[in-house]
């Protein structure tokens, strides 16, 4: 901390910093924060006025000076502090906010900085707004470990009563051992291996797949997951729209201009800075439809004016690449001119403003220049600027017409906070519910003119309350607002939010599938149930609750009432409200939540994002998966059983932090319905043979002790035993991956199969149980099949019982298949003929001549039927009499 640093251009900033001095001309510099913030835009930002007038950096040197800064806080949008410097006569003290900051993370996207470090390490902005992530388990790997610890118990189990029924005799404590490691195949170590194995065969297949192209999968621990989810939580910005603008309507109470009538506006400018130029101010008496003209002319003027200049966008020139070259600036060439702005709706408006024939075309801390349709540049001095903050919902500035030397304040904000600013007018509220319910995002535009010495008095007082330490957002607050009183009402914009690709189809598609979605936004009210109904989140049929705003727990108490009669709707709240009903009535307002077809939450931070996913989870103990684009959702994402990262304009970050990146919403479809259906139901299948594989020897073992007088005597040794598990039987039950029950046409169409696995059926208790009793019939079947059927020596029962267990693993194989693939032939074939292959191999274990032999071949034949052909019967008689709904479709 108090290091000076010297940061170039496109270079990353190593800590905090307060800014004090730049290369550039005009006295400031840009920053790219999308890594901080998730926002795309350039932030503009200033030096320390007293340190930029030094004549060189080297001077900074020689100066004696001091930083008062607050402590570290988890806030990146504001910040308190004072500069003072000590050795001048008097002492100067600056006050320092977050204009004067450089946060750790962002990027200086011109000029060479100065400054000085203020936080380094833990304290840093960047660093105290990451949580920690927590290591992801799938609820699949959990049941697996459930149904493991119950084979635990059965082998305990079964090692007592053998030894019970020696009575205990001799040294039986030993005995329990020993019997213990003849079970011990009991339980399937190779399950694990098999089950991770699967995983990245899975995520090769999502990765492969050309229908969703750009697909990354960061977690291959959890693809099961996918196909059980139940709630979708997802980002409005960027995820659902594409955080593009476009300017849709200009409404000036008695008239209003939509796209097809902006020709209207361009005339009206255009007739305006003509006429200026043309007519002598003697000429008088005219018309008196030129004079109505005139009077619509102008108040279209004023509005498009107003939209010109009050904003906080800085037009940047780029010619051949390079930025702020002069040439460029000088005849401000429309070809490499770009807008930098710190919300695209901004941008929006002045690009709007620039097609009606006003063009913003230079701008820095002081001054404003517009061009006009006669080619005339417009000079404006930025006297005051008050930027747009989520409290205060609104920004203004305060500019003098260098022209005319008139002082103009501007003002634009959501309707809320501005129908208590302006002058009172029947039109404002009833027209802007009408826009907002079109889709579009409504801003109020106003101005008020102020007289030279109204202006230095305000400025006077303003100066005073920057300079406090002690509540200083109020006291500049209660300033400010003595200046926003009987503002003159000049327009109505409209802008709208382009929905990304195919949003509708895909939601109605997780709908059908039985997940429920919420919506998560950082945004405003309005916009986000417009955006709710323009995506059919919200269906046409369905009512809409809007919570009212609750401030307390009485409040809280009465709305609930009144959202507890309604049935079938949506709900839409606010963070403050949501934050206010968690706080006194968690339980009954999830409960009611989570009856309902969809949820929208606006307003809604980070970290309380990440909170609706956790009271989801513990709620309802069902899955949910979050999809989002930018940084502030990445707690969310991490927070969630399965996150997905959309890459957007935002940066990568959310694609980075989350288990599976996308490059559109629409394949979110595709992941879910197909890729997750198809990964579970395998996983499911491939557990529960493994389970069987390792239960069948385990039988067999069981019953030759019992048979033989409960000796703990193996009944296959050495390489049998690890050949079993390995390379006779691991291709043709690992082939079970690749197998599946539908194409994924057919999957994607009817998304209602989805709904079968939020059940949990294809691995529950019920399965296993049906699995161990088949694993026990058959295990005992070609046991005593064996000791039946044996002639004269031991090893024969080896030959028999083993050729006829391996022979009945890889029917039952081609039982569990649903759909062949090649490979699975390749695989149940090459295991055959290993196993035929080695037999030369194990003369030790098995006697050679033996089994070339007709008896041999007779007697492996009937066991092998015996064993096998009564389950294929049952399965036949199943799928005959109570098919499952997915064979329906197959047929």
């Amino acid at each position: 901390v108090g290091d000076l640093i010297i940061v170039e251009k496109n270079q990353r900033v190593p800590a905090d910093m307060i800014f004090l001095r730049t290369s550039e001309k005009n006295g400031s510099c840009f920053l790219r924060t999308d890594q901080l913030d998730g926002e795309t835009d350039w932030k503009l930002r200033l030096p320390v006025a007293c340190t930029q007038r030094l004549p060189t950096a080297a001077d900074l040197l020689q100066i004696r000076s001091y930083v008062y800064a607050e402590e570290p806080n988890i806030d990146i949008h504001n910040f308190v502090g004072t500069f003072t410097r000590e050795d001048s006569d008097p002492p100067i003290s600056e006050s320092l906010s977050i204009e004067n900051t450089l946060w750790a993370g962002t990027v200086v996207a011109s000029g060479t900085v100065v400054g000085v470090v203020l936080y380094t390490g833990r304290e840093l902005r960047s660093v105290m707004n990451t949580s920690n992530p927590r290591s992801k388990i799938g609820l699949f790997d959990l049941e697996v470990n459930c149904l493991t610890k119950i084979l635990f118990g059965a082998l305990v189990v079964v090692s007592l009563v053998m030894v019970a029924l020696q009575h205990f005799a001799g040294r039986w404590y030993l005995q329990i051992i020993r019997f213990l490691l003849l079970f011990s195949n009991i339980i399937p170590i190779s399950l694990r291996v098999n089950l991770d194995m699967g995983k990245i065969v899975y995520s090769w297949v999502i990765r492969r797949d050309s229908k969703i192209p750009g697909t990354v999968v960061r977690s291959s621990t959890i693809p099961e997951q996918l196909g059980r989810i139940s709630y979708l939580l997802t980002d409005k910005t960027g995820t659902l729209t594409q955080n593009e603008m476009i300017f849709k309507r200009l409404h000036l109470g008695t008239v209003a201009y939509g796209l097809d009538s902006m020709d209207e506006v361009q005339s009206h400018i255009f007739s305006i800075y003509t006429q200026q130029s043309q007519d002598p101010p003697a000429q008088k008496g005219p018309t008196l439809t030129t004079k109505v003209r005139r009077t619509m002319s102008s108040r279209v003027h004023e509005a498009v004016k107003a939209i010109a200049l009050c904003h906080n966008v800085t037009p940047v020139y780029e010619s051949n690449g390079v930025t702020d070259q002069a040439e460029a600036e000088k005849q401000y060439e429309d070809s490499c001119r770009v807008y930098q702005a710190s919300s695209p709706d901004e941008v929006a408006l002045v690009q709007w403003t620039e097609s009606v024939g006003l063009t913003l075309v230079g701008r820095d801390q002081s001054s404003m220049q517009l061009r006009t349709p006669g080619d005339q540049i417009l000079n404006f001095t930025i006297l005051q600027i008050f930027p747009f903050t989520y409290e205060s919902k609104r920004m203004g500035i305060i500019v003098r017409d260098e022209s005319t030397g008139e002082i103009t304040f501007y003002m634009k904000g959501a309707d809320v906070v501005m129908a208590g600013i302006v002058q009172y007018n029947d039109w404002l509220e009833e027209e802007c519910g009408n826009m907002a319910r079109e889709g579009l995002r409504v801003l109020v535009v106003a101005k008020k003119s102020l007289a030279e010495e109204q202006y230095q008095d305000f400025e006077a007082r303003y100066v005073q309350a920057k300079l406090s330490v002690h509540d200083r957002s109020l006291k500049v607050a209660t300033v400010i607002e003595s200046l926003e009183m009987e503002m003159e009402l000049l327009c109505l914009t409209g802008v709208e939010d382009q929905l990304q690709a195919d949003v509708r189809p895909t939601l109605e598609t997780l709908r059908n599938a039985g997940i429920k979605v919420w919506m998560l936004t950082g945004d405003k009210l309005e916009t986000a149930t417009c955006t709710a109904k323009n995506a059919h989140l919200v269906t046409r049929n369905q009512d809409i609750h809007v919570f009212r705003l609750v401030t307390n727990r009485g409040e809280a108490h009465l709305e609930l009432n009144a959202f507890r009669r309604k049935h079938d709707c949506a709900l839409v709240i606010s963070g403050d409200s949501l934050e206010v009903c968690l706080k006194y009535y968690e339980y009954e307002f999830m409960e009611l939540a989570c009856q309902c077809p969809a949820v929208v939450c606006c307003r809604c931070a980070p970290t309380q994002k990440a909170q609706i996913v956790r009271l989801l989870q513990e709620r309802t103990g069902k899955l949910t998966c979050a999809v989002g684009d930018g940084g502030n959702d990445v707690s969310m994402i991490q927070e969630s059983d399965c996150g997905v990262g959309v890459e957007g304009k935002e940066g990568k970050q959310a694609s980075l932090a989350a288990d599976f990146s996308i490059t559109q919403f629409k394949h979110l479809g595709r992941l879910l319905m197909v890729h997750g259906r198809n990964s579970y139901k395998r996983s499911a299948a491939l557990s529960q043979f493994v389970i069987h594989r390792s239960l069948c020897i385990s039988t067999m073992q069981a019953v030759f002790s019992s048979v033989f007088y409960f000796a703990s005597v193996p009944l296959y040794q050495g390489f049998l035993i690890i050949g079993y598990s390995t390379i006779y039987t691991m291709f043709p039950v690992f082939s079970l991956v690749l197998d599946k029950d539908v194409k994924s046409e057919v999957a994607m169409l009817y998304p209602e199969l989805y709904k079968d696995l939020l059940k949990g059926r294809p691995l529950s208790y019920k399965t296993f149980l049906i699995w161990v009793l088949i694993s026990i019939y058959q295990g005992s079947t070609i046991m005593y099949g064996a000791l039946l059927l044996f002639e004269s020596e031991f090893v024969h029962i080896v030959a028999i019982s083993f050729t006829s267990l391996i022979l009945t693993e890889l029917l039952m194989v081609a039982l569990t298949i649903q759909t062949w693939h090649w490979l699975m032939t390749v695989a149940e074939l090459l295991s055959l003929a290993c196993y035929i292959a080695s037999l030369v191999f194990l003369h030790e274990f098995i006697d050679v001549y033996f089994i070339a032999t007709l008896s041999f071949l007779w007697k492996v034949s009937v066991i092998t039927l015996v064993s096998c052909l009564p389950l294929y019967v049952l399965k036949y008689l199943r799928r005959r009499f109570s098919p499952p709904s997915y064979s329906k479709l197959t047929s």
